[in-house]
């Protein structure tokens, strides 16, 4: 019976195979984790830095070190994971997370705010999406793309849920103590949901399905299509991370009302998930490489589109909003892209290898993006910019595949 569970959870053959709570569990965690450790700071940083004398430079910085923190530790966590699997690991970036926030809210200095930021990087690292697209590739293959699309859509709801609850309780309490009683929930429902949810066996990785899967971690990170993979997926993530952060500054100057702005912005978090609920079929019908590089590409035309499109606002919502379809795609892409052309053997570790330049080019993008609009004299020559950076990509991503495979 042991021998059969623990085939059928590596083959993903038959739902009833599968721990039943990793799913809702991990669905928990990540809206839980991605709106507290993340979503939380946008909302707040405005009250840290009127309140503690800090400047904006400086506490942005300290946020934009954990992203960098998280991309390296990453790879250490997808090496633990491929081994051990999740549940030590998640449960560990829980606890660290929590005591990351209490030390941001007691920060008495601006040090010791970087401090806190520094443990919270590692927190990500070992509890947002890469872990968990770990752990759910080894488990539902080879029906992860569904469950994977589960998560992120639970993912997608973490700002929804979290930043107005965030903005709620600093109408009522400082910063530091919203902090405090968000490192509560925090603590409250992703320590025991990966402690207890996460404890069903870990299978060992599926047996390679076809040329090239079954190729050494090494002999795969050295290769011309990983190599460009990650060259593709740093430049698209950058231009993607930028046109999110300088949307709202692109219609301020083109005479939106500031409330204009916003909902355009929203509109297009929206349309991730809508996008997302798509990629499934998608993948179904293309081929690995011709779906990267035609999403990659329709992101640097969606990108070109708000560089030259002042109106009507219709418009612009409506391509905000393919926008945002285009990014919700990108995120399930990168989290496929590992097991589409090398199978599941090394996910963990290629995974976090590959998505380590594209964490670092999302923590670069805010200042990268404002010093490159200063620089240029405007916005809407900045998305030309960075439609230019996605049509790049697209052209390298066409040189990513592999012998054997699409």
């Amino acid at each position: 019976m042991t021998d059969l569970h623990t085939r059928g959870a590596a083959t993903g053959a038959g739902d009833r195979s599968r721990p039943r709570a990793v799913l809702p569990a991990l669905c928990a965690t990540q809206i839980t984790s991605w709106g507290i450790v993340y979503y939380a700071f946008p909302v707040l940083n405005p009250q840290i830095t009127a309140d503690s004398g800090w400047s904006t430079g400086g506490t942005t910085a300290a946020f934009s070190l954990a992203l960098v923190v998280s991309a390296i530790a990453g790879i250490r966590v997808g090496r633990i994971i491929d081994h051990r699997g999740p549940r030590t690991v998640m449960t560990a970036g829980s606890v660290a997370g929590v005591l990351s926030l209490v030390i941001v809210a007691l920060a008495p200095s601006l040090p010791v705010f970087f401090a806190g930021w520094l443990l919270g990087g590692s927190a990500m690292a070992a509890t947002f999406y890469q872990p968990a697209f770990a752990a759910l590739t080894r488990w539902w293959a080879p029906d992860h793309v569904r469950a994977l699309t589960i998560v992120t859509l639970a993912g997608g709801l973490a700002s929804t849920v979290f930043a107005p609850l965030t903005a709620a309780l600093a109408d009522q309490l400082s910063w530091r103590e919203t902090y405090l009683a968000l490192a509560a929930i925090l603590a409250v429902v992703t320590i025991p949901a990966h402690a207890i949810a996460l404890k069903a066996p870990w299978p060992p990785p599926a047996p390679p399905s076809s040329a090239g899967t079954d190729a050494s971690a090494r002999s795969v990170t050295r290769s011309r299509p990983f190599l460009l993979l990650a060259v593709a997926f740093a430049l698209s993530t950058f231009a993607m991370y930028a046109v999110v952060v300088t949307l709202v500054p692109l219609l301020l100057e083109r005479g939106y009302t500031t409330s204009q702005a916003a909902w355009a912005l929203g509109l297009g978090g929206a349309g991730q998930n809508l996008g997302r609920t798509l990629y499934a079929p998608l993948a179904r019908r293309t081929g690995t490489t011709v779906r990267t590089t035609t999403l990659i590409a329709l992101g640097a035309l969606t990108t070109a589109a708000l560089a030259i499109t002042p109106g009507p606002y219709g418009l612009v919502i409506a391509v905000s909003i393919a926008a945002g379809m285009l990014r919700g795609n990108l995120t399930l892409l990168q989290a496929t892209a590992i097991t589409d052309r090398w199978g599941t053997q090394h996910y963990g570790r290629l995974s976090a290898l590959l998505s380590a330049p594209a964490m670092t080019a999302s923590a670069l993008a805010p200042f990268a993006a404002a010093t490159i609009a200063l620089t240029l004299g405007g916005y809407p020559e900045l998305f030309g910019v960075l439609a230019g950076l996605g049509a790049a990509s697209a052209i390298v991503a066409t040189a990513t595949s592999v012998r054997g495979g699409k």
